[in-house]
């Protein structure tokens, strides 16, 4: 529906309902045969969020673990709290990424710090993450979620239609000379 509504929905803000933004899979939904409406349910949507062709805004607060952290990759600006931490967890669980994260990762903060961040599945601080390029921005815990309204805001005051245009020329020539 996102996809179609470019005339009335002119970005999409994602964000966590709870005290943190996502702590990643349930492991112990993998342990117990989850059930999932088709193969490869997670990165599919994932790839459809981030092949949207409105902006997406990740809202990251509190935790962005592991395939939370593949997750909010998918969006076009990452927003944080100051309270937020990211990890990329898979190597503690003997896993892989696999919605994304091996290509969007090292796009977003280079090759070598992605490789530290897999390979000591250290959790990084929002500060750090912004010194990074992980996010964007850091705003107060406080006032977190006013300063992702007032940002998304600003972001709808300009041309959908360039918008638009300008994410589809960025995902289109992304590695071109």
């Amino acid at each position: 529906d996102l996809e179609r509504q470019t005339e009335t929905i002119g970005l999409v803000v994602l964000r966590g309902a709870g005290g943190c933004f996502s702590a990643g899979h349930d492991l112990g939904d993998l342990a117990h045969g989850e059930k999932l409406p088709r193969p490869n349910f997670q990165s599919q949507v994932i790839e459809r969020l981030a092949n949207l062709p409105q902006p997406v805004i990740c809202a990251v607060h509190g935790h962005c673990y592991t395939g939370g952290l593949e997750l909010a990759l998918a969006g076009d600006v990452i927003l944080a709290s100051a309270n937020a931490k990211f990890a990329d967890t898979h190597a503690k669980w003997a896993l892989t990424p696999l919605w994304g994260m091996s290509q969007r990762l090292p796009r977003r903060i280079g090759q070598s710090q992605a490789m530290d961040m897999m390979l000591s599945c250290r959790t990084v601080g929002a500060e750090e993450a912004l010194r990074l390029g992980l996010v964007n921005q850091c705003f107060a815990e406080e006032d977190f979620f006013g300063a992702v309204d007032a940002y998304a805001q600003q972001v709808l005051a300009n041309s959908w239609f360039s918008h638009r245009a300008n994410k589809k020329l960025l995902m289109q020539t992304d590695g071109l000379p």
